[in-house]
């Protein structure tokens, strides 16, 4: 399974009055890494969108272990957790400088047509995304 990894410097406004990161945070850094692990993979959102089509958000799970706290690096890894021919779920380690698991998590997009939201075959229209996340997925 591939696991693609972005190393992240907190910014100052990402953090809360107790000194760690502020939850909601995590989120865009979760989109960070999908974008990362898409653009490994040879691939780009950015183009699926000029064809028309969009991937948004079904589901999203956090789970926070313990807070990043100011002053610490951040590794984020992102896998391809389940391939469908629908839809595809991701899962989301954040690891602080130490390497000490403080966030894990997970979300699922469909992929649909701009114009109307409608869902399509992830596997027919997007083959060569398909396929890559397919090798990517496996173990």
């Amino acid at each position: 399974m591939y696991v693609s990894e972005l190393s992240i410097t907190p910014k100052y406004f990402e953090y809360d009055m107790m000194g760690i990161i502020y939850h909601s945070h995590y989120l865009e850094w979760f989109e960070a890494g999908r974008l990362k692990l898409t653009k490994d993979l040879g691939l780009s959102y950015f183009e699926m969108e000029q064809s028309g089509y969009i991937s948004p958000v079904q589901e999203m799970k956090v789970e926070y272990k313990r807070g990043i706290r100011y002053g610490e690096e951040v590794l984020l890894r992102t896998w391809i957790k389940q391939n469908g021919g629908v839809k595809t779920e991701y899962a989301y380690e954040v690891l602080n400088g130490e390497g000490t698991l403080c966030v894990t998590g997970s979300s699922i997009h469909y992929v649909v047509r701009r114009e109307d939201f409608k869902p399509v075959q992830f596997k027919k229209v997007f083959p060569e995304w398909y396929s890559a996340f397919e090798k990517a997925s496996q173990s």
